[in-house]
């Protein structure tokens, strides 16, 4: 099965693919694209499988990827460093070629970013904590350093998990209720003590008020799709031992001479 990549228009400028779990090598419960080395599975097939993501995307490029802990931190890669050395931090932001930043999901929102003028670009994973601890400004921040202007920078959101599948309880929701009452928008009332949570549209608002360009959502529920992307809730619903992680990829192309 060849690698899913899903782009989107706005991203036009810059080499880049959000990737399911389509068009991989592992098995069992991981089975397909899974490129999370944490996962507990065949580590030969997770080096196979981010050699395809990369093929996929920008063949010869060179792969950079943090170690993710949901935090806000954001790290300007100016060169990739070996896989056991990688920094930690839930972002990239880069204006070199040949670069590939990856940012590792599984149910938590991927974002990438381009400021087409400048060739700066930069990748997030904002899952609950870091979006709301502010990962997409300090990535915005942390591209204007490098020259980009935030007027001119496009983001998309890639595939998460949904409004529809994101059910959490009250003490959730004051969390972000309790940082700006306007966050009460992103949640559906549901069962007593519960509501529905949107990340994605959360993670959008967030890039819109700082002022990004072009906001735009992919709309695809890691969740619901279980034969395209890995999902740790439904892992966990199921009562699985573990579960694969996906990869989304941004870059710009070595220049020819």
């Amino acid at each position: 099965m060849t690698v899913e990549v899903l782009t989107h228009p706005a991203l036009a400028g810059a080499v880049h693919g959000f990737l399911g779990r389509r068009g991989g090598v592992s098995a069992g419960m991981h089975a397909g694209l899974n490129v999370g080395w944490g996962s507990e599975d065949d580590p030969a097939a997770t080096a196979e499988n981010r050699d395809r993501a990369v093929a996929a995307v920008l063949p010869g490029a060179r792969l950079a990827c943090v170690y993710q802990f949901h935090s806000a931190d954001v790290v300007t890669v100016t060169e990739p460093w070996p896989e056991a050395e990688r920094p930690h931090g839930d972002a990239l932001v880069t204006d070199r070629r040949g670069v590939l930043l990856g940012i590792l999901t599984a149910d938590c929102a991927p974002v990438l970013f381009h400021d087409a003028t400048t060739g700066v670009v930069g990748a997030a994973h904002a899952g609950w904590k870091g979006a709301l601890a502010g990962v997409t400004d300090a990535t915005i921040a942390a591209m204007e350093a490098l020259g980009a202007r935030r007027t001119r920078i496009a983001a998309v959101v890639g595939p998460c998990i949904a409004q529809k599948s994101y059910e959490v309880d009250d003490g959730f929701e004051r969390r972000f209720v309790e940082a700006d009452a306007a966050n009460a928008r992103f949640f559906h009332a549901g069962r007593a003590g519960h509501g529905w949570f949107d990340l994605e549209g959360y993670v959008a608002e967030r890039l819109r008020a700082a002022g990004v360009g072009t906001v735009a959502m992919l709309g695809e529920d890691t969740y619901s799709q279980p034969n395209r992307f890995f999902s740790f809730r439904r892992a966990t619903h199921r009562g699985e031992p573990g579960y694969g992680r996906e990869i989304s990829l941004i870059g710009l192309p070595s220049l020819r001479t």
